[in-house]
């Protein structure tokens, strides 16, 4: 009699599947066994449990590689100040800024050159004019050397220059009469003089420290700018996890309360349309926290990659509790500004600059230059014979180009630059009105932004009360949901509008900062070491 093989029936089987979940991977076990085959079932539950030992162990892992770091505000803008990409521009921008100022100072100090020909070698055919006026050509073959040294004198309050100069020539003749020739001028006086043209010197001297004064002062607004955009993206943090916060605990009392109406409806208290719209209230609870998280995440990442910090910290904002005292005057504000702030300098200089312009075009309707050079001079066979004995040397020479006729090009230049001054002039004054008129528009909001706080922080516990005491009314069945829903909202939106009107605080000081570079709590200027910061 032969044993047929039993195989497994459907009947007899079940199939048994587990899934382990570890963020986006899925374990699936499947199988069909008898009820006899214990050694199947003892393989599976050692299957399972390995799993989920690496799942706990890779959890672990991931939990050890970001670790939570508590920031105040003073320490995000610490931060901010020293590490952020704007905090670094403004460094740079102060950098070409002070080597612009260096070469221009450069400019009125005496100045060493050396130019030489090393060496000059001509073997060629040249024209010569012969006694009888008709031309031939002759074959040169020389070597020819040359230098000087100079030290030359930028002579600001005429606009020439004025060099001392020494120079030596040498000259071989290679073919025919073969010899050798110096010719040095051991010492020369020399001045060359534009008359009646523009002064470049006199203008940047009075143009440059003006525009090295508005880069300072640019770099220390441009540092309370970074401040500015620190409390942006701090507080941006601070109120989505104040969100999320508020979103959590919504969900767990819209959970509770929820059971609460369960219990109650089956009791027949309440009615079924109160109990769907608390089913509804934990339904959108749940929406509004994926949604807050999301949003937390990204104002995370905002902050800290503003700080250049790494990947790996988890920002804790901590709120700010304590405010400066202190109220503003205007005037006071408005006269710290125009003495400190780089708009007072940028004003100034696109004035003279606008100046120049005219003058320059004025300058150009004629070119006068003089050129003169007095000194010694000799030659010689020999070197020592070039400098004994000397004789005078005395150049002398008069440039001049006046336009006879040019149509009124050069007069249409003057007028053109003219008119550009009067616009420059036109938007000085308005953009003046504008910044006085944005100064006395930032004094008033802070004045009154304290009171504005207050009024939010009286406001926010007033509403966290209310809403406590709604929900024991509620759960008594005193009060609907809809009285319920419109206290949770209130406490919401209250305690949004402590956190943005804190915000709003902390942003008008900055800015007042920013403007008139002073600081109120110490009442004193914002001022830097520039060199040191430039030599960092």
């Amino acid at each position: 009699m032969h044993r047929t093989e039993q195989r497994c029936p459907i009947s007899d089987t079940f199939f048994f599947a587990k899934k382990l979940i570890y963020k986006d991977y899925y374990l699936w076990h499947g199988f069909c066994y008898m009820n006899s085959k214990n050694d199947t079932i003892m393989k599976t539950n050692k299957l399972i449990a390995l799993a989920v030992t690496l799942a706990t162990t890779l959890n672990l892992l991931a939990e050890t590689t970001t670790h939570v770091r508590p920031i105040t505000l003073d320490e995000a803008i610490t931060l901010a100040r020293v590490q952020s990409v704007n905090a670094a521009v403004a460094l740079n921008e102060l950098k070409t800024a002070y080597w612009e100022y260096r070469t221009f100072k450069a400019d009125l100090l005496p100045e060493v050159n050396f130019s030489a020909t090393l060496p000059s070698y001509a073997k060629s055919y040249n024209s010569y004019q012969q006694s009888d006026g008709s031309y031939t050509f002759v074959r040169n073959n020389y070597l020819q050397m040359s230098g000087e040294i100079s030290i030359d004198q930028n002579i600001w309050f005429t606009g020439g220059t004025l060099s001392l100069n020494s120079a030596l020539d040498f000259m071989k003749q290679l073919d025919g009469s073969i010899y050798e020739r110096y010719m040095s001028v051991p010492v020369a006086l020399t001045l060359n003089q534009p008359i009646f043209g523009t002064n470049t010197f006199k203008w940047n001297r009075r143009i440059e420290p003006v525009r090295y004064a508005e880069a300072k002062a640019n770099f220390l607004s441009e540092t309370e700018e970074v401040t500015l955009t620190t409390i942006n993206y701090f507080f941006n943090l601070l109120l989505a996890k104040e969100n999320v916060g508020i979103a959590k605990q919504n969900l767990e009392n819209a959970e509770k309360l929820y059971e609460v109406a369960k219990a109650k409806r089956r009791m027949g208290q309440i009615s079924e349309n109160d109990v769907l719209q608390l089913k509804l209230n934990v339904l959108n609870a749940q929406s509004s926290l994926t949604n807050y998280e999301s949003a937390l995440k990204s104002n995370m990442f905002q902050l800290r990659s503003f700080l250049a910090l790494g990947e790996d910290e988890e920002l804790e904002p901590i709120l700010p509790e304590g405010i400066p005292s202190m109220l503003v005057n205007y005037q006071d504000a408005l006269d710290k500004a125009l003495a400190n702030n780089s708009f007072a300098h940028n004003i100034r200089r696109r004035q003279l600059e606008a100046d120049y312009e005219v003058a320059k075009a004025k300058g150009n309707l004629r070119q006068i230059n003089l050129f003169a050079q007095v000194g010694f001079t000799g030659t010689d066979q020999t070197f020592e014979g070039a400098y004994h004995p000397l004789k005078d040397n005395q150049i002398v020479e008069v440039g001049v180009k006046i336009p006879i006729l040019d149509w009124g090009k050069r007069r249409g230049k003057v007028k053109v630059a003219q008119s550009n001054r009067e616009v420059v002039q036109s938007r000085l004054r308005q953009e003046t009105m504008d910044f006085n008129q944005n100064l006395f528009i930032l004094v008033e909001q802070f004045n009154n932004q304290r009171a504005q706080l207050e009024i939010a922080n009286e406001a926010d516990e007033i509403a966290q009360q209310r809403y406590k005491t709604n929900v024991e009314t509620f759960m008594i069945g005193r009060i609907s949901t809809l009285d319920l829903n419109d206290a949770q909202v209130s406490k919401d939106e209250a305690r949004q509008k402590h956190i943005s009107e804190l915000f709003y605080y902390w942003y008008y000081y900055y800015q007042l900062r920013s403007l008139t570079l002073w600081d109120f709590e110490k009442n004193t200027n914002i001022d830097a070491d520039f060199e040191k910061i430039i030599k960092q």
